[in-house]
């Protein structure tokens, strides 16, 4: 555990020196020294973080909560619909597409929608934090997107698994999708009408006690989300954003900060301990294509977000590629697939995908104003409009 911390804070200080990102570094250090990769080995099964691994997922997603306001959901609910809309729109259904165009089977496109539709939460929290962009205009769009994406991504998930599973009862999967969606329901009814009641609760004057009662609120909630059929980190998310427009928001944001670091770390490491190189090779040119189709529909989304916020060149592309990264739900999907007896070309085609884009997205958003520049009125935005 301490060799996992050590690792990931040395390669992350080189990377850093030379202007990467820590994300990739971090999932560097885990396939470096993870069981698929030759030398020194610190953790033989990736299994063995799995709940370390989680805890970092749900507080990553937990303190995207905080951030998120609920006057921002109540102010931009109809333009965030249409945002998160047409995200989902043009990359699930490109996904979709991609999928049946490998030719790997019907149930196998079904998940490579999922995994070319949907963002990383995780990584796209990181994002925003480790480029300092929380409060840009922009960021509450994607923040939107986010959990637009993560409202269908209770359902899909619920629709999928009889699908994976061979069970052939329509009743079974609504009534898993129903679950879902009604405890979904029930906790944004508790962070829209309970703030008051939360707010008695949760107050301490006491730090210590302060650090225990949210941390205690946001694994239990991500806990009982499973149950219902919701990803922990969602559940995680809305205790989040119950907590943060209690009067405690404040100190809550600020104590949560280094667990946010130090287990959002793990789960980047635990992510690369995952990944096999020596698979990568047999689906390297499915995946460039892949990739390829995921940064054009970002593009195309973060076109379409802008027009409905009227948001300018720079902020189309930051909000394009942003949201570019693909990681833990992907990885999910992943396991679901090889748990069915899918296509066994799917597991390191999606961990080639991931890990490509792992590395590229943080990249593309820290030089975001290159793209913006070719965008329409990029040039004029920077330069102002020539004379004449």
């Amino acid at each position: 555990m301490g060799g996992a911390f050590l690792a990931a804070a040395v390669l992350a200080r080189v990377g850093g020196r030379i202007g990467l990102p820590t994300i990739p570094l971090f999932i560097l250090a885990g396939i470096l020294l993870g069981p698929h990769t030759p030398g020194i080995v610190l953790v033989a099964d990736p299994h063995d973080l799995e709940m370390l691994s989680a805890l970092g997922l749900v507080l990553l997603l937990f303190y995207l909560g905080l951030e998120f306001h609920l006057d921002d959901l109540k102010k931009g609910g109809r333009k965030m619909a249409l945002a998160g809309g047409a995200y989902l729109a043009l990359n699930v259904g490109a996904g979709l597409g991609f999928g049946f165009a490998l030719g790997w089977g019907t149930s196998e496109a079904l998940v490579l929608a999922g995994v070319l539709g949907i963002s990383s939460s995780a990584i796209v929290t990181k994002v925003l934090v480790d480029l300092g962009r929380i409060g840009n205009p922009e960021t509450k769009p994607i923040l939107g997107i986010i959990v637009v994406e993560d409202v269908f991504l209770a359902l899909y998930l619920a629709a999928l698994q009889p699908i994976l599973s061979g069970a052939d009862s329509l009743a079974a999967a609504v009534l898993d999708g129903g679950k879902a969606f009604g405890f979904l329901l029930l906790l944004a009814l508790v962070a829209r009408f309970g703030t008051k009641v939360v707010s008695r609760l949760i107050d301490t004057k006491d730090d210590e006690l302060l650090v225990i009662s949210f941390l205690g609120a946001a694994v239990f909630v991500a806990g009982v989300s499973e149950w219902f059929g919701v990803a922990d980190a969602i559940g995680a998310f809305m205790v989040g954003l119950m907590l943060g427009s209690t009067a405690s928001g404040a100190r809550i944001l600020k104590l949560v900060h280094p667990l946010r670091d130090a287990f959002g770390a793990i789960f980047f490491f635990a992510f690369g301990l995952s990944i096999n190189p020596g698979d990568l090779p047999s689906v390297v040119w499915p995946v460039l294509a892949a990739v390829a189709v995921t940064m054009a529909m970002n593009l195309f989304a973060g076109l379409a977000a802008a027009k409905v916020y009227a948001f300018g060149p720079k902020a189309t592309a930051n909000i394009s590629t942003t949201l570019l990264a693909r990681g833990e739900f992907a990885l999910i999907l992943a396991t679901m697939a090889a748990g069915a007896g899918l296509d066994e070309r799917l597991s390191p085609f999606i961990a080639g995908y991931v890990l490509v884009l792992a590395v590229l997205a943080p990249l593309a958003a820290g030089r975001s104003h290159v793209l913006a520049r070719i965008l329409p009125g990029g040039r004029e935005k920077e330069y102002g409009a020539l004379p004449g």
